[in-house]
């Protein structure tokens, strides 16, 4: 914790005049969430326009969320009443919260849905929210982890993920939404979905009805740090859940929700921030008023340069030298961030990625997209199967699908190629995969520490990494890429032809975070074949982000601590790239890419990207 105070956060180092902050940012908006905590000294609004005022000189905010109720705190209606106009002559839209938890120190305790009281208290809880508010969003506790007698009885036989689903969704419906538009017809009611998404429905989340249910839903894209933290989520996915939940609900998604809890160093709240934005979210919401105000210890700046960051401090620095003496608070940091990526947003196009289903309420494999994501292959997961796709990856969570291997056929006899994971493989074993490639995922293990790529001379890790045993007969599948211990090797690329397409098997290592560990030779191929349908991809080494947009233009991000360089190969007709920020031109060189199954060699441009510590630079192809 020292080390992240005098350390990563003298990452915020100055205060901002107001005259550093005239209009809003032209490619998104800023939303503030106060808790009930907050809220309920609002009443003395001396003391708010103190902290307003300096929260407001660091970081331009649009609009605020004054939640109600949180841990038994109900906020009086005079109080929210005070919020509310003290807001609105500020010129800063309000909107409401409701946060269902009864002690959220203690293990995150919610309500108890299956209890008579608790239902009642949540139902007048929203009852009371929507007199004072057009917009209610619910914090991302709307979900049950009690299993107390009257939860275990009205179980029955149901699993547990099976009654919660079916609790929340009832829960939804008759104790949110219905009594929020009795008492005002005109609400809208929002859900905030937290950042464990692979888990949602063991508490009672349903991406399959709520997002249906509710007038918008709205994303946890916060990831912290990606180690420490219990969750041990990558950097990828503050991009990628967004992407994913816009999937399930276009048009409705709201936008990205970081808070600057468990960090190590702070450009990881940065990071969380243009990764939101990146993802094209129109809105993001700083949680929460309390910790945007908080001031900073002293600046350290020799550790910081020491440290490696993507902020440039004399930047930074800037708006203080105005004589201002009030204290710097986390505003700033994302006050600061939030300027630097406005300025590119606005080239940016579509997102594209490779697909990757996930039927709704699945499991297997967890967040393994997020992996592949920091090992530089665009992402997008998606609800429904995505035929049209020439190129999709299948994990294992998409075993849920009872039709999951018909659907791999018919993509295949469309000419489409098909990865499949090694845990779906073992996921398919006597389900019919064996119909299209006799392959098999075996219980055994390996220890490998070397890889060959075609005939190429292998390359090696210096740690060995445990991957299962893939079978398979040969000349009815073949090795693309080996991976070999002590000469005997099993494959970590498979290819088998089935009808007009072909379907891979990617092999999975037992930690996937051994996924970042593997030479660049070997990513630099699993890139190629996901990446085949994409104009652009990487070439080197590992923890390094593309995003792709369909304009032309690019984000190549670093998440390592010290400078890299990457190579980014484009593969329709460009001589040159131009960094958007900057204006620099980067020649690129022409040559011949190694062809894939099937396709003849293809004229590529090689361009050679240096980027610094935590960072990223935004391109166009010309």
């Amino acid at each position: 914790m020292k080390q992240f105070l005098a350390l990563a956060f003298t990452l915020m180092l100055s205060y901002a005049g107001p005259e550093a902050f005239a209009g809003q940012y032209k490619n998104f908006r800023v939303s503030v969430y106060a808790r009930a905590y907050e809220v309920r000294d609002m009443g003395d609004t001396r003391k708010l326009d103190s902290l307003w005022g300096l929260i407001s000189r660091q970081v331009k905010v649009d609009k605020i969320y004054l939640e109600t109720h949180r841990d038994k705190i109900l906020v009086d209606a005079p109080t929210i009443e005070a919020a509310k106009k003290f807001f609105r002559d500020k010129g800063v839209e309000v909107a409401g919260g409701i946060t269902f938890t009864m002690n959220e120190r203690n293990r995150f305790e919610t309500f108890c849905f299956s209890n008579p009281e608790h239902r009642k208290r949540a139902k007048e809880i929203v009852e009371f929210t929507a007199r004072h508010f057009d917009e209610i969003i619910l914090d991302d506790f709307f979900f049950t982890n009690c299993k107390c007698a009257m939860c275990i009885k009205a179980k029955g036989n149901l699993s547990w993920t099976d009654y919660r689903l079916k609790l929340m969704t009832e829960a939804a419906s008759e104790l949110v939404i219905k009594p929020a538009k009795a008492v005002n017809p005109k609400v809208k009611v929002v859900i905030k979905f937290p950042n464990w998404y692979e888990h949602f429905q063991a508490l009672g989340f349903d991406l399959a009805t709520e997002p249906l249910l509710f007038d918008g839903i709205y994303t946890g894209t916060e990831t912290r740090d990606p180690v420490r933290t219990q969750q041990h989520l990558q950097q990828y996915e503050s991009y990628l859940i967004y992407r994913y939940f816009s999937a399930i609900k276009p048009g409705g998604n709201g936008g990205g929700w970081v808070d600057p809890f468990n960090l190590v160093y702070l450009d990881r709240y940065a990071e969380q921030l243009w990764l939101t934005l990146f993802a094209k979210a129109p809105e993001i919401t700083l949680f929460d008023f309390g910790s945007l105000s908080r001031p900073l210890p002293p600046i350290d700046r020799g550790a910081w340069q020491t440290g490696g960051t993507s902020f440039d401090i004399d930047a930074m620095m800037k708006p203080a030298r105005t004589g201002n003496t009030a204290p710097t608070t986390i505003a700033r940091a994302a006050g600061y961030a939030f300027e630097t990526v406005d300025a590119v947003l606005g080239n940016l196009g579509h997102p594209v990625g490779i697909k990757s289903y996930k039927p709704f309420n699945s499991s297997g494999e967890d967040f393994l997209q997020n992996f592949l994501g920091m090992i530089g292959i665009p992402m997008d997961i998606v609800p429904v199967f995505p035929d049209s796709e020439k190129t999709i990856l299948l994990t294992e969570s998409a075993k849920a699908d009872p039709d999951i291997v018909t659907k791999i056929k018919n993509q295949l006899e469309r000419g489409h190629n098909v990865v499949i994971t090694s845990g779906l493989l073992r996921a398919l074993q006597e389900r019919g995969i064996e119909q299209i490639a006799e392959v098999r995922c075996l219980e055994r293990k390996s220890q490998v520490a070397d890889f060959v790529v075609g005939w190429n001379p292998p390359s090696s890790v210096k740690e060995r990494m445990l991957i299962p045993q893939v079978h398979y007969f040969t000349n009815d599948a073949w090795e693309d890429i080996s991976a070999l211990d002590s000469g005997l090797g099993w494959p970590l690329l498979l290819q088998a032809g089935y009808a007009n397409g072909s379907l891979f098997v990617l092999t999975i290592p037992e930690n996937f975070s051994n996924l970042y560990n593997l030479p660049p030779g070997v990513l630099n191929r699993i890139r190629q074949v996901l990446s085949q349908d994409i104009p652009i991809r990487l070439a080197g080494g590992s923890q390094v982000s593309l995003f792709v947009y369909d304009n032309g233009t690019f984000i190549v991000e670093s998440f390592l601590p010290e400078p890299t360089k990457v190579n980014v190969i484009i593969s329709k007709g460009t001589g040159k790239i131009i960094d958007i920020l900057s204006g620099e031109t980067l020649e690129g060189t022409h040559g011949q890419d190694v062809p894939l199954f099937g396709r003849n060699r293809e004229e590529v441009t090689t361009v050679e990207v240096n980027l610094k510590p935590h960072s990223y630079r935004v391109f166009q192809c010309k």
